[in-house]
């Protein structure tokens, strides 16, 4: 377990989460955060500076590669409420990028009606 790690596996949290968040329960701005919406670190070389130890400890985790928001939220162990109110912070010092996620259009062999209703009569022949 890493030292950064807000979270005793016995005894539950260690901070509570308005504590994290000063008790802010939206990200400031109009950030639309969803859980599937892409973060991206913007810039490794950007200072830290007035970032506090939460924000500090999310930062690594999106430098390792960018993910969903749903993926950060599990791998930082930290319910969603407080994940997006940090992530907007970091997003606003122009730390991280937070991109909505592409609608795909439904077209092909998937969109196919007759082909999903089969599919879901055979489901319910199982």
């Amino acid at each position: 377990m890493s030292e950064e790690h807000w979270y005793e596996d016995e005894t539950g949290s260690l901070v509570r989460p308005y504590t994290v968040t000063r008790g802010r329960t939206e990200p400031s701005g109009r950030l639309v955060i969803d859980l599937m919406s892409q973060v991206t670190a913007v810039d490794a070389d950007r200072s830290e500076q007035g970032v506090d130890h939460a924000g500090t400890a999310l930062l690594a985790l999106v430098r390792r590669g960018a993910r969903p928001v749903v993926e950060l939220a599990a791998d930082a162990d930290l319910p969603l409420t407080v994940l997006r109110v940090l992530l907007g912070d970091l997003a606003e010092a122009g730390l991280v990028r937070i991109d909505r996620p592409r609608r795909v259009a439904a077209a092909g062999p998937a969109a196919d009606p007759a082909l999903l209703k089969e599919i879901v009569e055979r489901l319910r022949e199982l």
